[in-house]
């Protein structure tokens, strides 16, 4: 990858300049938005937190299938703006009678596409969560479906407005890090043997089958949420959906959409040429999926490699073994260059080391806001003003697309156990036909798969 690949666009910024005069507009008055929450849950109300605290945003329903997750959003609403939304568990139901004008689709993987689809064909514009779909070709109906009905479509990649990405992308394009030839990305967590959940009892409140929606039945096997974190081994509801490959693809759909787009936004690449993955569970052991019992069946260590025209994508994750090296983060990505090293974290910033000793070592740390670590706060801001503009968001779905493929591709190679290559353009694995089928997958009978 030479210099000219790596031209600064003073648009990155952009956004960000604008933020404050946004928020002090919406506040003074301007129309604000009917919204609707699809997907009630803990990331669903980090977004909908900072949709209400932008002023844009006036809270009209709510949509999940487990009503216990109503009442904590609703005291939420109450707190923040002394609005009483509607509740509805069918999304469907939600946007025919309350016709949000902005639609947040804050569910599992599995359930982004077709709530997403209807959403836009509702006239609404979309805050989605990534990775967009849980199969290539339902990510290509939603982006086809987003252009058709010509909505602004945000996808929850909030790392391309974080202060210190941006910052780091800046950096990088400038040349200061010389020519890239390499980047390599990590997620390494603590974790062990997985032991088989038995099957319990579905709680009154929650519509299993319509959780499970499009993708497989399977029994169910409860979860305490505090036990989800992404190296747990918890049930598959509520948080633990990421590794049970049905719902979601693992640590490398969940973590690696974040990455994935970072080096695509930072290097202007779009598609890789060849793809290949390994993997495994020799820590967490076989996978159990029985009637009385089940464990995860996502790999608790993979390794993926993409190569690109003008560099080469490595991929790390382990699930066991934590990670106290790398400034002690246990993600990110390092873009290796001729000049030196740039190590792009989440939580401690960025850092350039010098391939010349003698050269300072440069360091931005990270701004980001709580809870969790993010920046939902910019990257709503940024959704308003891509409506309110006409112009398209920072995390647009096409090019969130572009990212989910990279991940889904290194899922579908573990799967095939072999190297795939991929026609970027076309959407297609050459000369694959036992691979091209993986691209989509049979919706469970009565949901109808989308059509790109």
């Amino acid at each position: 990858m030479n210099r000219r690949t790596f031209l600064h666009s003073a648009a990155a910024s952009a956004p960000l300049a604008a933020f404050p005069a946004l928020r002090a507009a919406d506040k003074s008055g301007s129309r604000r938005f009917r919204t609707a929450l699809i997907g009630c849950g803990w990331w669903g109300n980090n977004i909908l937190r900072e949709a209400m605290a932008s002023g844009a945003c006036e809270v009209t329903a709510l949509c999940d299938v487990d009503s216990r997750q109503f009442e904590p959003t609703l005291r939420l609403v109450r707190e923040a703006t002394g609005a009483e939304p509607r509740v509805f568990k069918d999304y469907r139901e939600l946007l025919e009678r309350t016709k949000p004008e902005i639609a947040i689709v804050a569910t599992p993987d599995h359930w982004h596409a077709l709530p997403l689809i209807a959403a836009v064909k509702a006239g609404a514009h979309v805050y989605v969560e990534k990775p967009i779909g849980h199969t290539i070709l339902e990510g290509r109906a939603m982006v086809n479906a987003a252009r058709a009905a010509g909505r602004v479509v945000q996808v929850g990649t909030h790392r391309r407005i974080s202060p210190h990405n941006i910052s780091a992308r800046d950096f990088i394009r400038s040349g200061q890090a010389g020519e890239i030839g390499m980047v390599r990305c990590f997620v390494h967590y603590n974790g062990g043997p997985d032991t088989p959940r038995p099957t319990v009892e579905v709680p009154k409140e929650l519509d299993w089958d319509f959780w499970c929606g499009p993708a497989p039945l399977r029994p169910f096997n409860g979860g305490d949420p505090r036990e989800n974190s992404p190296g747990s081994r918890g049930g598959i509801h509520p948080r633990g959906f990421r590794n049970y490959l049905d719902y979601a693809n693992g640590t490398l759909g969940d973590w690696g959409i974040h990455w994935f787009d970072q080096i695509l936004w930072i290097t202007g690449e779009k598609h890789p040429r060849k793809v290949y993955s390994t993997g495994g569970r020799p820590i967490a052991g076989p996978v159990v999926s029985t009637a009385a019992a089940q464990t995860t069946d996502a790999p608790d260590h993979q390794v993926a490699s993409y190569t690109f025209d003008r560099l080469t994508v490595q991929w790390e994750h382990r699930r066991f073994a934590g990670n106290n090296t790398d400034k002690g983060e246990n993600v990110g990505c390092y873009f290796y260059g001729t000049k030196g090293i740039v190590h792009v974290g989440w939580q401690k910033g960025w850092t350039f080391y010098p391939s010349n000793a003698k050269d300072p070592v440069v360091t931005r740390e990270a701004r980001l806001n709580q809870p969790d670590s993010q920046n939902i706060r910019e990257l709503w801001a940024d959704f308003v003003d891509a409506i309110r503009t006409g112009r398209q968001p920072v995390s647009d779905i096409g090019e969130a697309h572009l990212a989910t493929n990279m991940a889904l591709l290194g899922m579908l190679s573990l799967k095939l156990g072999r190297s795939i290559d991929w026609d970027g353009d076309k959407e297609r694995i050459a000369g694959d036909e036992a691979a091209n089928k993986l691209l989509r997958r049979d919706y469970r009978k009565g949901w109808e798969y989308p059509t790109a």
